[in-house]
């Protein structure tokens, strides 16, 4: 899958503005916690200044979220083999799958330690239940991202490449991510650009289990942030190796069998 829409990293003359580019600026491998912990905030402040009457409703909250990945999910910067190679030049498919993995569980620990830092400071400065549904909605789409780029890279490394447009191209990556599996290259691609009643049924409940499990971010002071990372590390952890085993048998088994790196 070769990378969609460019996405302006912070730092540079102009960074990103949207909640998709916000999102999509979150994914990246480099960030330094400063930088994550300015995104987190500022996508906060977006969905707060324009959604925070929806986040005090739990159903209205989910299906905001819900629709905010498939938005975020075509423009989040997959990178194709040629890429990975490129960056990664030393590596085999094995321990670079291991790399990719050990780098989104860090960077979705660093959301978890970044929206836990912000948590932090409210319980001390200010009441912080007026904000607590925004910033639990921000930092589970960002990790939502970040494990959605992890899958179609794992894809991409072991010659997997996700087919069709950019729109179907996302959707079954957020499909992957609902069922942590490897998308299956036997159902053929019917141009479908909204997802369908069940995979958004299960897109739900996945999140759900996410938007729960970031309740840990609102521990006092700095636990919520210490144990937020280390949930959120795990976690991705554990889809990276589901979808990464996925895709190593098939690579095995079938024609699109794994190729070592040249020279």
């Amino acid at each position: 899958m070769s990378q969609p829409d460019r996405v302006t990293e912070p730092g540079s003359e102009t960074e990103p503005g949207t909640e998709v580019e916000l999102v999509a600026a979150l994914t990246a491998d480099d960030l330094e916690p400063g930088g994550r912990r300015r995104l987190i905030g500022r996508l906060a402040g977006q969905v707060g200044r324009r959604d925070l009457g929806r986040m005090f409703r739990p159903a209205t909250a989910l299906r905001w979220i819900t629709d905010l990945v498939t938005d975020v999910a075509p423009h989040v910067p997959v990178r194709d083999r040629e890429t990975l190679r490129r960056h990664f030049p030393e590596m085999d498919d094995e321990a670079l799958a291991e790399r990719l993995i050990r780098n989104a569980a860090r960077s979705t620990a660093g959301v978890g330690a970044a929206g836990g830092g912000i948590a932090s400071l409210e319980w001390v400065a200010t009441p912080t239940l007026l904000s607590a549904p925004v910033l639990l909605a921000a930092e589970t789409v960002a990790v939502v991202a970040i494990e959605i780029k992890l899958i179609g890279e794992l894809h991409e490394l072991y010659g997997h490449p996700i087919t069709g447009g950019v729109p179907e191209r996302a959707l079954k990556l957020v499909e992957a991510w609902s069922g942590r599996r490897g998308v299956n290259p036997m159902v053929p691609g019917v141009g479908v650009a909204v997802l369908g009643t069940a995979s958004r049924k299960e897109l739900q409940r996945s999140l759900l289990k996410r938007f729960g499990r970031n309740l840990t971010t609102f521990g006092p002071m700095l636990t919520g942030a210490a144990v937020a990372g280390y949930l959120n590390r795990r976690a991705t952890r554990t889809v990276g190796d589901k979808v990464n085993e996925d895709l190593r048998k098939k690579a095995i088994s079938g024609p699109a069998a794994r190729r070592e790196p040249a020279g």
